[in-house]
């Protein structure tokens, strides 16, 4: 019996006589209503026909899309319920590993990965009327690539199939383009939920001071404490259950140690939780009140029977991807504004509620308006194949909110290639679509396919079940033992488990693959196999206590306690790389032997010269080299290496170590000092012969001796300054006038030839004060624009005086240096007009 009372109290049943009208017109319509408003139920309903009195009657079969499982059953259900049925009548749903559909089923609900599938399989969705997009806010990336490929078949197959993007929060703007971006329409009409649903009270519950902002996946336990206080708050507050969100399963375990001792029932509610908690929670309030522990699963499209209070923790998990290292992670980060009306919508579905948030007011308007969309922040190997498989390698048709980014897509086009999935153009193989076919990542699929030739279909299909949804932490570590213990464990994970091992097994025969296969390795060694083939860059070998370097060339760390301990090799299967660590921490791993190591990551394999520059020996080193990735394997001297492999050794190391490294005698260290004078003077044609300009030019100047050098002790033997007279302008002719220009020694009145000393200042002529009697005017260099700088000297050689003007020293100066050191030298001349006087190097003779 339907149930009409309940139908007709939905606020969005206003609202369908708009929204049929716009999909009369237009055939594509934005809903956006509130949550609780029955737009994920009533909807599909009416669009279906099933509802009289709602909508036209006409009989149509109906898709509504959910971004999680739990959602679509729960959807499905309540649909079933509000008709007086059991899913698999009139309302159906289909979601990974369970199909609940029968003959007579008008309204199916998938999750957007089966959508995905179905679409890819057959394009025009023969048999559908019209596909309901539900909470396309919050940005998933399979719902994303659904909208795009849905948005195409309209534009170019399938004009009469309707569709609606409903969302829950306010940013109808850019759906209504996306819609119709294609066939030039124009914006779609947006239609409004009647109704806001109850008032819903908002109270905020700061933190006490001293606590530390989440890390990577760490929350502050004094944070947790705090929303533990708040929800013991809340349950004083007012009646009804109360639900928590929190950002993970294991701050949810956390939360509910600390609340073991309230008078409720303490119920955790995540995508991994058994199906009959999951059932109790959706069923309904019992006798005593309850305090769900939820996750974002909780956040939209599940209606929780008797929740009248929200208790919001501002904490969610958004996945990150390490394109550089091939890493994926979870972070945790602050609620945006649009998750958090979400979370507080669910107080407020069924009567006035509350929400408590768990943070200071004068923070909410520093939040993001929105969700990051994961199109933007996760590993793209999935969605490269599906667009690929679509007609579309680079993804540049596609109707996308936010296009991909481009060192993503290139990386997920880089890991289907080496998969073999896609061609050197982007295009799919064979071999590509069926692994799309699968419907796991396509490392995993690439897994199946050709661990089941080495281990048999059921033993891959159990194994890759294992890694398309990480076992507990309870399990270990050891993926071998997981397995283990998913095979013998009664528990929620272990029923999941064998669900979608029989689906990937399945799913095998259909691609042809016997399902009887090859037993010779033992499991453990299946495992690693599998393991190895999945993620062939993350093989690793051990480089010291728990710690292992990976083929991609980053380290990797084993946790404590671990099963792994000692093994030389390591599949690792799961791992994350905590925040501004440079190490990877393993989650899941297998134990292989480098034979697995070689076989499953071939393509990793190279051997070769290397030649290189050694910061260790501070020499050049010359190996043949087999690598897997950047693991070594094994290496042998190199006894004739290739000349401009040692070249560019040497340069490096040049670079490395600096012009320390050649011969500088004293002649070649002058000439160095001469030219930079003159390049800071005159400028061109004069080189500059600064550290950087000769290290970066170092090939040029250094010329043949360079070609000649294989070793360090080569270029210490190198003459400096023969190398550097290249530098010299010989093709303008300026070479010919280094001498005239910045003089090595410049001639004194004495005879003597002094040298000039060039330095970062004014050029140096050091000489004694009596050697330059009867020299009026100061000697020039650099063409007579550069005075040097007289550094006058006593008869013993020390400083007497400094002028850069001998005129005026003579005129006014050398009177005060006469009567200072006459008594001190008088063998030595001390005329009266030096200026006249006779230049000498020697001293009076002795008098009788």
């Amino acid at each position: 019996m339907i149930r009409t009372e309940s139908l007709q109290q939905l606020p969005v049943h206003a609202a369908l006589p708009a929204l049929g009208e716009a999909l009369d017109e237009r055939g594509v319509a934005v809903l956006s209503a509130p949550p609780g408003t029955g737009k994920t139920t009533l909807v599909p309903l009416a669009l279906a026909g099933l509802v009289p009195g709602c909508g036209d009657g006409a009989a149509r079969r109906v898709l509504v899309a959910e971004p999680r499982r739990m959602a679509a059953r729960a959807a499905a259900r309540r649909m079933a319920w509000l008709l007086g049925e059991e899913p698999g009548g009139a309302v159906g749903f289909t979601v990974r590993g369970e199909r609940r559909v029968g003959p007579g089923t008008r309204v199916e609900v998938v999750t957007t990965g089966v959508l995905l599938q179905r679409i890819q399989r057959d394009p025009e969705l023969t048999g559908v009327d019209v596909v309901l997009m539900d909470e396309c806010h919050e940005r998933h990336l399979d719902a994303d690539t659904a909208m795009a490929f849905l948005v195409d078949v309209r534009a170019t197959l399938r004009p009469d199939l309707r569709l609606i993007a409903a969302s829950a929060t306010s940013d109808t703007a850019a759906w209504s383009q996306l819609l119709t971006v294609l066939d030039g329409t124009g914006p779609a009409p947006v239609v409004h939920g009647g109704g806001r649903g109850h008032a819903v009270g908002v109270v905020f519950a700061a933190p006490p001071p001293g606590i530390r902002p989440p890390h990577g996946t760490r929350v502050d336990p004094a944070q947790l404490a705090h929303v533990a206080a708040t929800v013991r708050r809340a349950l004083s507050m007012r009646d009804g259950d109360v639900l928590c969100f929190l950002p993970g399963v294991g701050e949810i375990g956390r939360v509910a140690g600390l609340l073991a001792d309230v008078d409720a029932e303490v119920l955790q509610l995540h995508g991994r939780a058994p199906a009959a908690v999951q059932e109790a929670v959706l069923r309904g309030p019992g006798r005593r009140r309850r305090v769900i522990l939820a996750t974002s699963v909780a956040e939209s499209s599940l209606t929780v029977p008797g929740v009248r209070i929200v208790v919001d923790s501002g904490l969610a998990r958004e996945p990150r991807m390490d394109h550089a290292r091939g890493l994926g992670s979870l972070t945790t980060v602050r609620v945006s504004e649009a998750t958090a009306t979400q979370r507080m919508g669910r107080a407020g579905r069924e009567a006035p509620g509350l929400v408590l948030r768990c943070w200071a007011g004068a923070e909410d308007g520093g939040r993001p308006r929105f969700p990051a969309p994961e199109i933007a922040v996760a590993d793209l190997a999935a969605f490269a194949l599906q667009a690929a498989c679509w007609g579309d390698p680079d993804a540049s048709g596609l109707a996308l909110l936010d296009p991909p980014p481009a060192g993503a897509l290139a990386a997920a086009r880089a890991v289907l290639t080496a998969t073999g999935a896609v061609d050197a153009s982007g295009r799919p193989t064979e071999r590509g679509r069926a692994m799309a076919r699968i419907g796991v990542h396509p490392r995993l699929a690439r897994a199946l396919l050709d661990g089941a030739r080495e281990v048999g279909a059921r033993r891959a299909a159990g194994i890759v079940a294992l890694l398309s949804e990480e076992p507990p932490r309870e399990y270990g570590d050891d993926l071998a033992a997981a397995w283990r213990a998913a095979r013998r464990g009664n528990d929620a994970y272990g029923a999941r488990w064998r669900t979608e091992a029989r689906r990937l097994e399945n799913a095998l025969q259909g691609e042809g693959h016997s399902g009887n296969g090859v037993h010779r390795l033992t499991d453990d060694a299946a495992a690693g196999f599998v393991a190895a083939l999945a993620f062939p860059e993350r093989v690793a070998r051990a480089r010291g206590e728990g710690s292992y370097l990976m083929a991609s060339g980053t380290r990797a760390e084993l946790g404590d306690g671990t099963q792994l301990r000692g093994a030389p090799w390591v599949a690792v299967a799961v791992a994350d790389r905590p925040v501004a660590s440079a190490s990877a921490r393993v989650r899941l791993g297998a134990v292989i032997d480098e034979d697995t190591a070689r076989a499953a990551a071939g393509a990793l394999l190279v051997q070769g010269e290397e030649v290189h520059w050694s910061e260790e020996r501070r020499d050049v080193v010359a190996r043949r080299v087999e690598r897997l990735g950047a693991v070594e394997l094994g290496s042998g001297t190199l006894a004739a290496p290739d000349p401009d492999l040692v070249r560019a050794a040497l340069l490096d190391g040049l670079r490395r170590e600096g012009l320390g490294l050649l011969r500088w005698t004293a002649e070649a260290a002058g000439l160095r000092t001469r030219m930079a004078f003159l390049h800071r003077e005159l400028g061109g044609p004069w080189p500059d012969v600064s550290d950087a300009a000769l290290l970066d030019g170092a090939e040029d100047w250094l010329g043949w001796e360079l070609g000649r050098a294989r070793r360090r002790a080569d270029l210490e033997r190198l003459d400096a300054g023969k190398a550097l007279e290249r530098l010299l302008p010989w093709a303008s002719g300026d070479a010919a006038r280094l001498d005239e220009l910045a003089p090595e020694r410049i001639g004194v009145p004495s005879g003597s030839r002094i040298r000039v000393e060039y330095g970062e200042g004014q050029p140096v002529l050091a000489v004694k004060l009596q050697e330059l009697f009867g020299l009026r005017e100061t000697p020039r260099v650099a063409g007579g624009r550069v005075p040097v700088l007289v550094h006058l000297l006593s008869p013993a050689g020390r400083p007497a005086a400094v002028t850069a003007d001998l005129e005026s020293f003579w005129r006014d100066g050398y009177r005060a240096v006469r009567a200072e050191l006459r008594g001190r030298y008088p063998r030595h001349p001390w005329p009266e007009d030096p200026a006249a006087a006779v230049a000498t190097r020697r001293v009076n003779p002795r008098r009788g």
